[in-house]
């Protein structure tokens, strides 16, 4: 949500978003089939609730949202299309987030003359799967392949940038192999490799996984902008409160995982704030510098870990950073 607007005071029922998960239409990304959003039944207080509603983007701009069927998972998805386009940007978010907290990217990719195509992951938002979990990172994955397949039809060049866990998507998705349309420009963000303490928690983990199914999710101060950590707390109907140790364990084994995969030539910008305390940034860098020999470093100074959300003077520096 836009830094300068209060908290908003719009009320987004949970029964609202069941309907508009219902009636989420089959997308195929041509704007001439797929329905005008404003059509979708619950779809206007959603798109208001989140201020990416279309009054508040570029001049011009079409909008589409659905479903997607892919790898076993209904996928619910948006495009937005720019009047004169550049190349379209795929948006990969972070864990627990979901596409209707990413409206300050969202705006400044369209306004920098690129399309947008943004989704939610399994167990997220208005996507199905079990809540916030995955068996394997692998699954996230399959789900982009799975998305970038049905968007094949979308103007070139394509990019890609990525939120913490979504940044980590696209480290897999670009170190498992050859793609027959890459993405040509990527951007990380604060990318998850190892967390915070995560020996410890990696034994608490093994310690706990066999006889625990969750554990209870503690609201972090990961912005500098307290008018996103509120509405993330108080006014998010799809946020929610629990971890399941199964993440946790898909976590473990991708951070594993990436020590056996390949380094990659390919050249990634990768943003990180060094007020980050959700991640262990300094072995991160240390670890994605040998497997992302060309990586181009943005260090911020007092940014924290939701740089998509971060204070405005922060987050004009980590967009001026994307080099879309």
């Amino acid at each position: 949500m836009p830094q300068s607007e209060p908290v908003s005071v719009t009320t987004l029922t949970v029964a609202t978003l069941d309907q508009l998960r219902r009636n989420l239409p089959p997308l195929v990304f041509d704007s001439g089939t797929d329905p005008d959003s404003d059509t979708l039944a619950g779809a206007a207080e959603y798109l208001r609730h989140y201020h990416i509603e279309r009054a508040s983007l570029a001049a011009g701009v079409r909008h589409r949202m659905g479903r997607v069927s892919t790898n076993g998972y209904r996928i619910a998805a948006h495009y937005w299309l720019h009047p004169a386009p550049r190349g379209t940007v795929f948006v990969v978010h972070g864990y627990f987030d979901h596409v209707g907290l990413y409206g300050h990217l969202i705006r400044h990719l369209l306004a920098q003359e690129l399309n947008v195509v943004a989704f939610d992951l399994p167990g997220h938002g208005l996507s199905d799967g079990e809540r916030v979990t995955i068996a394997s990172f692998d699954h996230y994955t399959e789900v982009l392949t799975g998305i970038l397949a049905r968007a094949a039809a979308l103007p070139a060049p394509w990019h890609g940038v990525g939120q913490s866990t979504g940044g980590a998507i696209l480290i897999k998705y670009l170190l498992d192999g050859e793609h027959l349309r890459p993405l040509e420009r990527i951007a990380l963000l604060a990318p998850l490799v190892h967390p915070r303490h995560w020996t410890l928690n990696r034994l608490v983990y093994l310690a706990s996984h066999r006889w625990r199914k969750a554990i209870d999710r503690k609201f972090m101060i990961n912005s500098g902008d307290p008018a996103f950590l509120d509405f993330v707390q108080r006014h998010d109907p799809l946020q929610e409160r629990h971890i399941p140790l199964e993440w946790i364990g898909a976590m473990k084994h991708w951070a594993e995982a990436l020590h056996r995969l390949p380094p990659s030539p390919h050249p990634v910008t990768l943003v990180q704030g060094d007020a980050d305390t959700t991640l262990d940034w300094r072995y991160n860098l240390r670890l994605l510098g040998k497997k992302l020999p060309n990586m181009h470093l943005h260090l911020l100074p007092g940014a924290q870990h939701h740089l998509v959300n971060e204070a405005e003077a922060i987050r004009t520096r980590v967009f001026a950073a994307l080099e879309f």
